[in-house]
């Protein structure tokens, strides 16, 4: 083993972070998967995962609080690296070598680029519109008190946002996969300088002026000498 090689990189997400992200993410896959159970037959089959129709209908709103807590803490602590700046608006109209891959053409972004901030943003927007929509059809605590009227559209406006936010975790999930090294990033924690300098170089100079104290370059470690064996 190479021990030059140990601790070297750059911390891009904390422990906290990971935790918090990977949370709210099982918290939307299980979501997804009981809110198709029980929005539409063909996916009726989901419900085994939660061990029937009726723990499915049960269990969906309170994991939903769940998320809606996790996901408030991680956009809270998220909110200044996902802000637009004049620089994103050139990557989004530069989309066609973002999907061709000529990065050498893209300008240099920070910690997220303008397809990352998008995700952010429009989750930002719809887990809210989830969180209401699902209080009003949540039964048996409000949803017998609500106007029919009410609960037709709040059942509607529950769907479509659901349906977006799916949409868009798909999107994001295969971006992560599509750039090498940006799962790697959000389960260990370190990305190497050559692919923090290649995909987000504003974000490298911060953290090498030591603008962002919470994220160090860790320096490799020195040889250790070889054993002398007899």
């Amino acid at each position: 083993m190479n021990h030059a090689n140990v601790g070297r990189g750059i911390l891009r997400y904390g422990w906290w972070s990971r935790v918090n992200h990977w949370i709210v993410a099982l918290c939307f896959v299980l979501l997804a998967l009981s809110g198709l159970a029980l929005f539409h037959p063909v996916f009726f089959g989901f419900t085994g995962l939660f061990g029937g129709p009726i723990p499915t209908r049960i269990v969906h709103p309170f994991i939903g609080v769940l998320m809606v807590v996790f996901f408030a803490i991680q956009a809270v602590r998220f909110f200044g690296d996902n802000r637009i700046r004049r620089h994103d608006i050139q990557w989004l109209r530069q989309i066609r070598d973002v999907l061709s891959n000529r990065d050498e053409r893209l300008p240099p972004v920070g910690k997220n680029n303008a397809g990352q901030k998008l995700v952010y943003w429009i989750f930002l927007f719809s887990v809210p519109v989830l969180l209401l929509s699902g209080l009003v059809i949540w039964r048996p605590y409000f949803a017998d008190d609500m106007p029919r009227q009410l609960l037709r559209w709040a059942a509607m406006i529950h769907a479509y946002a659901a349906f977006v936010a799916i949409l868009t975790l798909i999107i994001h999930v295969y971006s992560a996969i599509w750039v090498k090294g940006s799962i790697r990033a959000m389960t260990r924690g370190r990305v190497s300088r050559a692919w923090a300098r290649h995909h987000h170089s504003l974000w490298y100079e911060e953290v090498v002026r030591g603008e962002r104290p919470d994220e160090d370059i860790r320096e490799p470690l020195p040889e250790r000498p070889p054993r002398n064996r007899p």
